[in-house]
């Protein structure tokens, strides 16, 4: 019987489940956490999975023509995935990025074939840190050119397949868990993670608590009066009302701060062995919060996003 796979999509998912000892031996935490490894994916994170998913989606419903470009707009990682999938199936891509992502992101997706469109910064931006207003500008140049070009726009933070792309994923982690999980806590992108994990969660446990993850000074989903949006957690904290989210889903909010973020990623690669970006350090500092409080002595599930490799020009590493 042969083993090969005949796609690099066959590639996605069945990621191992890691509960995070080492971490809680360190900080002498109450409980446990375990992390879903989404960084083990063939472009190294979770939106493996939803580029797949929403290209494959749009394939059975009849929206993406055979031969049609596809478009993507991008905090980086969904474009380097639905670059590897344009690449397996054959269609050319087009992914417009702000310039305040970090530059290995665009390489990344140039070296899979796709074609990269980097948007100015809004006026007063910090390089690095992707704010609402860049986000802003991202989404009208792709509506631009989807408009000149005919491609098929993905627009995975409108597209609620992004949701439902990720909710196997949460089926294994339930699954790997042994059904252990009382919460769950996720840096809040396009929502796509946070909504698709939690649906899942909920319908096996109603009494599962999931939280959205803010950086600090961006909390927008816990209602707080927002100072800013530039931040060092890139891929999220937009600071704004996102199509995918449902609110009833939400039972708290934790913010971070950049800072925590940063040491609690590094801290993931010198207890746990995992190289992973900012937002997966953000998961990790939310969950330890959440064990030193209200969710003291329990199990709760955090995903690791993607791979560090994607942050080496940054102050990460």
């Amino acid at each position: 019987m042969s083993t090969y796979i005949t796609s690099i999509t066959q590639a996605i998912g069945s990621t191992q489940l890691l509960r995070l000892d080492m971490i809680k031996k360190h900080l002498n935490l109450d409980g446990h956490i375990y992390a879903k490894l989404e960084h083990m994916n063939p472009s190294f994170s979770k939106k493996d999975r939803i580029a797949l998913g929403m290209i494959e989606m749009a394939e059975q419903k009849g929206l993406l023509k055979p031969g049609q470009p596809v478009l993507e707009m991008s905090s980086g990682n969904t474009g380097i995935g639905v670059a590897m999938v344009c690449s397996a199936k054959g269609y050319k891509l087009t992914c417009v990025l702000s310039k305040g992502n970090s530059p290995e992101r665009a390489k990344m997706i140039q070296a899979f074939g796709g074609e990269v469109v980097l948007v100015d910064q809004a006026p007063g931006a910090i390089k690095g840190k992707v704010s609402s207003a860049d986000l802003d500008l991202v989404q009208a140049e792709a509506e631009r050119i989807t408009r000149e070009t005919g491609a098929f726009f993905l627009n995975q933070f409108k597209n609620f397949d992004n949701a439902l792309a990720q909710e196997p994923a949460a089926h294994e982690m339930w699954r790997q868990s042994g059904g252990k999980l009382q919460a769950f806590a996720d840096f809040i992108g396009t929502g796509g993670t946070f909504v698709g994990y939690s649906r899942v969660f909920k319908s096996f446990n109603t009494d599962v608590r999931c939280y959205a993850v803010e950086p600090y000074g961006c909390a927008y989903y816990k209602g707080e009066v927002v100072a800013g949006t530039s931040h060092q957690i890139q891929g999220g904290g937009y600071s704004k009302d996102l199509d995918i989210v449902c609110r009833n889903l939400i039972d708290g909010c934790v913010t971070v701060t950049d800072e925590e973020a940063e040491s609690m990623t590094r801290l993931l690669a010198k207890k746990e062995g995992i190289f992973a970006g900012f937002s997966s350090g953000a998961n990790l500092m939310a969950a330890i919060k959440l064990l030193q409080g209200e969710e003291a002595g329990k199990h709760i599930g955090i995903v690791i996003n993607d791979c560090g490799l994607k942050y080496m020009s940054t102050s990460l590493f």
